[in-house]
């Protein structure tokens, strides 16, 4: 037994000022990775917006610096930079330097604010190996400096006079924290793009600094500007460029009830996925909340509404009437309530029922007004309706025969012996040829096998019933024991690593995407939680001697190695090619592939859902000349497996 005295009073750490977010990043910004790294710069940004909504800023300016540096100007009233009355010190340290203090506590400075916690320029000021702010206010210029989250100076005036107020942050990410990511000029323009479709009015500038030598791989302009007056109509015309769309006049509502202010916009198409984004406060909320609940209540009962006075009799479920449907729901709320510093869900209950009242009100007018486009979406909602009957039965088929109903697992599954999915995983693999190897090579208490021959039918391109008409997938889902579409269930998940394994070659790179396609569409969840993987298999072996093995994963890394062993005078013995992973025997495939010591395993995550929903439809949809159009444009980076 522990010696309790081990455990005293000194053992207490008291973390002072912003050393709390040094020590644990992720618990305000999400991780320490890239998606965190950019997190920094939106929680600048949110404040220079926070300044539009309250009527003071017109324009953001976000530049890329040299040395992995940003700088974002505004022009709003200029952060306070007077004493504080009870700290002695100036309000622009204060907010820099603690957590929790700003000007968004109370309704005084700002009646509409994403930024209610108080937190975002001290955290991201914690996490910067240095920080500049410049403040313009009152006709004068103040700035203060900082490393690491402390200040260099007291805030100084520079002398110099201003003709206009607002704030510029200029800050560079400590190494420390983040390593070696670097911002992601792509990644900069669709946030500011984004937030240019939800605060009409305000223009938005993107401008890169950075030497020719940072730019490497980011191929993104120098420059770019975005200015919208047509709200999230503008959005969802974007949204939908490149579907069919299925009536041409875009529903759209911008009202303000009870202190709650609701712009919502949509229009649906022949695709039969369906694309919602929500926002409260221009905070995107990936996983919704109150806001998308009051919407999707609204919308199905309108519809329902419609079609039972035009004497349709069929009851349509909230899955019929968002199939194909793009929309984008935004409002704006004095006191939010979010899910976490970074803010995925809303939680407000007041806003359901005025999103409610709202969608319903105007919806039922914009189809009595518009009748053509009412009497296409019912028969687009209708058709969606005689679809999901067969889907039912094809689920309802697959989960009578799945293992958390009590049925049989398929038959070319070798489970694992561990029963806790937190320590079981699933190699997807290849072949019957690679199945067996894995199979004898696998770890058989965690990693379970199943074999998948040949190519999976496109989800992309189907409903979920003719998806579980395949056997191969329908063998998956059976496997992985969670159920699909309304019967999903995450709790029932037997596995917490689904690792896709399949050759290092042009087919196998094929039926990976088609895989991954059929966990983007129907397991996305999935993703989110981060229990997808592929697996790195080498393509080559390297025989230096007898007790000398490289392996390697590509052409490019193999003429790498070979080029470094001809510099140390070394001639290897054997260079070995796999066409696949059945060309291997257990001991090698367990050595490379699925040893938990030595493999390599590429984790799936989506960094930015709205440009994967687009790529997956132009890459894997119906229409042939986008993704002629993407080939054309991309072929020069195409490396061909001959």
């Amino acid at each position: 037994m522990a010696d309790k005295n081990s455990y005293n009073a000194e053992d207490i750490t008291i973390l002072e000022g912003l050393e709390a977010v040094r020590r644990r990043p992720a618990m305000y910004i999400g991780d320490s990775g890239i998606e965190g790294l950019h997190h920094l710069v939106k929680e600048i940004v949110d404040n220079s917006i926070d300044e539009a909504l309250a009527g003071y800023n017109d324009r953001v300016l976000v530049t890329m610096l040299p040395g992995n540096g940003i700088s974002i100007s505004d022009k709003g009233r200029g952060i306070p930079t007077g004493i504080h009355p009870q700290k002695g010190i100036s309000a622009l340290e204060i907010a820099s330097t603690t957590l929790h203090a700003g000007g968004k506590f109370d309704s005084g400075a700002y009646k509409v604010s994403g930024g209610l916690h108080g937190v975002g320029l001290a955290v991201t000021n914690a996490l910067s190996k240095r920080m500049k702010i410049t403040v313009y206010r009152d006709k004068d210029t103040y700035q203060q400096e900082y490393e690491k989250g402390k200040p260099l100076y007291s805030v100084k005036k520079l002398g110099k006079k201003s003709t206009y107020d607002g704030t510029t942050v200029e800050f560079y990410p400590d190494e420390e924290i983040f390593g070696k990511e670097l911002f992601s000029g792509k990644k900069l323009i669709n946030t500011l793009r984004q937030q240019a479709y939800l605060t009409g009015g305000v223009l938005f500038k993107f401008a890169d600094e950075r030497e020719d030598q940072e730019r490497v791989g980011d191929l993104s302009p120098r420059n770019y500007t975005y200015y919208f007056d047509g709200g999230v109509r503008s959005y969802v015309r974007q949204l939908n460029k490149q579907y069919k769309i299925i009536h041409k006049n875009i529903f759209y509502v911008n009202q303000t009830l009870e202190n709650i202010g609701v712009e919502i916009a949509l229009q649906y198409t022949d695709d039969i996925q369906e694309r919602v984004l929500t926002f409260a406060n221009n905070i995107i909320n990936p996983e919704g909340g109150t806001h998308l609940a009051g919407f999707r209540i609204a919308l199905t009962k309108s519809i329902n509404d419609y079609l039972s006075k035009n004497e349709a009799e069929s009851k349509l479920s909230g899955e019929d009437v968002r199939e194909g449907l793009t929309a984008v729901v935004s409002v704006k709320v004095t006191n939010p309530q979010f899910e976490g510093q970074t803010k995925i869900k809303l939680h407000n209950p007041e806003v359901t029922q005025v999103v409610r009242k709202v969608v319903e009100a105007e919806l039922k007018r914009f189809l009595e007004e518009n009748p053509t486009a009412a009497k296409s979406i019912a028969g687009r909602v209708l058709l969606s309706f005689k679809a999901r009957k067969a889907a039912k039965a094809a689920r309802d088929a697959v989960i009578r025969k799945g293992a958390f109903e009590g049925g049989a697992l398929p038959g070319k599954l070798a489970d694992c012996s561990n029963r806790n999915p937190v320590n079981c995983e699933i190699y997807v693999v290849e072949g019957d040829s690679a199945g067996g190897s894995a199979k004898q090579a696998r770890d058989r208490s965690t990693q379970a096998v199943l074999p998948l021959s040949g190519k999976p039918i496109n989800s992309e391109k189907y409903r979920i019933d003719r998806v579980l008409a395949n056997e191969k997938l329908k063998d998956l889902v059976i496997a992985l024991g969670s159920g699909i579409g309304e019967t999903f269930d995450e709790s029932k998940l037997r596995y917490h690593k689904i690792i896709l394994m399949n050759d290092a070659d042009v087919d196998g790179s094929h039926i990976t995407t088609l895989m991954l396609t059929f966990f983007y569409r129907h397991f996305r969840s999935l993703i989110n939680k981060g229990y997808l993987y592929v697996a790195q298999p080498p393509l080559f072996r390297i025989e230096v001697d007898k007790d000398t093995i490289i392996w390697v994963l590509s052409e490019e890394e193999l003429n790498s190695k070979t080029a470094e062993l001809t510099t140390k005078k070394i001639t290897p013995k054997l260079v070995q090619r796999f066409k696949g992973l059945g060309e291997m025997n257990p001991e090698q495939l367990w050595e490379t592939t699925m040893n938990p010591g030595n493999r390599i395993l590429k984790k799936i995550q989506i960094e930015d859902a709205e440009e994967a929903d687009s790529v997956f439809e132009v890459l894997m949809g119906n229409e042939v000349a986008p993704r002629r159009k993407f080939i054309q444009a991309n072929s020069y980076q195409a490396f061909l497996d001959v």
